[in-house]
């Protein structure tokens, strides 16, 4: 009986193991950077975000910068992976063609990668859904335009929060116009600048400049004419907080520590995850004391709202 008892209390133990994510040990973690570290924005963030990992798990990282081509990508990941390193961030889009490749090389590393489409089942593509971010922008543009006209400076077409600015800027002032120009790039400042005069000439008194490579250099482009702007992916208020009325931010630093998790709990799923404001990776940053105070409650309450539901504002 006492025999019986006992495979009765195994066979208990394995079947609830078997319901419980497999934990997978993260030796150590790798960061590709296309371009620098030291930007202050995009690449600071996704440093930020290792050492976060770091600090929280106690875990060896690495960095390397410049990986902007496949043949010094696959450099890298045979480097990264001769020092134990089993989870690697590619830091941007621009990994997706590297890591989708890889991945069947080194089955023993789970690549991560942004804004794209993983393919195998140790590649995951980190998308922020962020048409709620750029809605929620919008909303504060259409509010403190002066002139009835607002723009937006987007790298790409793809971008969510451009659509969402555009809703968000249409559902607070039916009567502005939204003057979208497209970058075709992250970084092209002199393209991004000579776009801004050309909105300033046009009236505009609110500019959203969505690409963190030429944001800063357009806010205080916005701020020599003394009109608004909306900062983007950091808190961009210390440029001028009579200038920047508040900023939509995405806490990469924040993401990484949360995929880390998700990677020792075993529950990292392979293919494409999004993450927004109820993640807490996605918020609004300081607003400018020339928004009123009763506004930013009321933009406040709407984002709790979205949070609870998933609902934006236009669509209760």
């Amino acid at each position: 009986m006492i025999k019986k008892r006992f495979l009765f209390a195994i066979c208990l133990f394995f079947l609830a193991a078997c319901g419980q994510p497999q934990q997978e040990e993260m030796k150590k973690v790798g960061l590709l950077v296309p371009d620098t570290i030291s930007d202050q924005v995009w690449g600071t963030k996704g440093y930020k975000g290792l050492l976060k990992i770091q600090s929280s798990y106690g875990v060896d990282v690495f960095y390397k910068e410049g990986m902007n081509n496949e043949e010094v990508v696959r450099e890298a990941v045979e480097e990264l992976s001769g020092k134990g390193v089993n989870l690697i961030f590619g830091h941007g889009s621009e990994y997706e063609p590297y890591f989708n490749t890889l991945n069947e090389e080194y089955e023993n590393i789970h690549f991560v990668f942004f804004n794209g489409d993983a393919k195998g089942d140790n590649v995951t593509s980190l998308n922020f859904d962020s048409n709620a971010m750029g809605f929620f922008g919008g909303m504060i543009a259409g509010e403190m335009t002066k002139t009835n006209k607002v723009g937006v400076l987007a790298a790409y077409e793809w971008q969510p929060e451009i659509d969402g600015f555009y809703e968000g800027a249409y559902y607070q002032n039916p009567e502005v116009e939204v003057e979208i120009k497209y970058v075709q790039s992250w970084d092209d400042v002199t393209t991004a600048l000579n776009y801004t005069d050309q909105m300033i000439a046009e009236g505009v008194d609110v500019v959203y400049p969505a690409g963190d490579g030429y944001n800063v250099p357009v806010i205080e482009r916005i701020k020599e004419e003394g009109l608004y702007a909306i900062g983007y992916v950091s808190d961009q208020s210390d440029l001028g907080e009579t200038t920047v009325l508040t900023s939509t931010i995405q806490h990469v630093d924040k993401l990484y520590e949360l995929v880390a998790q998700k990677y020792i709990n075993g529950d990292l799923d392979s293919g494409n995850l999004y993450f927004d404001f109820k993640d807490e990776v996605i918020d609004l940053g300081k607003y400018s004391p020339k928004v009123d105070k009763a506004f930013q409650d009321e933009m406040k309450e709407h984002i709790e709202t979205y949070r609870q539901t998933d609902k934006l504002p236009n669509q209760l």
